[in-house]
């Protein structure tokens, strides 16, 4: 009794931990507003953090706002100004989605899967829906995700000059890159 007891509750054990959420600090978010006038506005963030629930299907990303880094001090400073994303108010900015065809991914074989995420993205306390495809590759138990997507700067209140003009997309392109495990 006491044997077998102890072999369920070893199953169980492994099964969940096979189950729970997979998370890095180590996300790197690329932010690229260029323009053909432009081609400074870009930045990365390497200290994001990210999770994925493989028994849900749930994806979540975090950034701290502070932590994009450009080429261009000045660039940096704007960024986080009261004008943009206000980051002194608004320190972070967050995604949470999920995996619209889980069934597309087998999170237990080494593989490259093509699957669709859908999920608020929320800026400067603003939130807006981003649908997106996505990579999702298993390698030995590691899982990596890779995303690109665009959003409206309008969309999350942020505008000014610099847009007007032209320097700055309207609508940047995001890239989001994850290895969990």
């Amino acid at each position: 009794m006491k044997k077998t007891t102890l072999f369920t509750a070893l199953v169980l054990a492994v099964s969940l931990a096979f189950a729970q959420k997979k998370i890095t600090t180590s996300a790197t978010i690329n932010f690229d507003a260029s323009t053909s006038l432009d081609n400074l506005p870009k930045a990365e963030n390497k200290t994001s953090i990210a999770a994925i629930d493989p028994a849900k299907g749930t994806v979540q990303f975090e950034a701290t706002i502070k932590n994009f880094a450009f080429s261009n001090p000045m660039m940096q400073d704007h960024f986080n100004g009261k004008n943009w994303m206000n980051s002194d108010e608004f320190p972070k900015a967050t995604f949470n989605g999920s995996i619209t065809n889980p069934s597309a991914v087998n999170f237990t074989k080494d593989g490259t899967y093509k699957v669709n995420i859908e999920g608020v993205l929320t800026i400067r306390g603003k939130e807006g829906k981003v649908a997106t495809p996505a990579t999702v590759t298993i390698k030995e138990g590691a899982i990596n995700v890779l995303a690109v997507f665009s959003i409206k700067l309008e969309d999350y209140g942020i505008d000014g000059a610099p847009i007007t003009a032209g320097k700055v997309s309207k609508e940047p392109k995001i890239s989001v890159s994850a290895e969990l495990k």
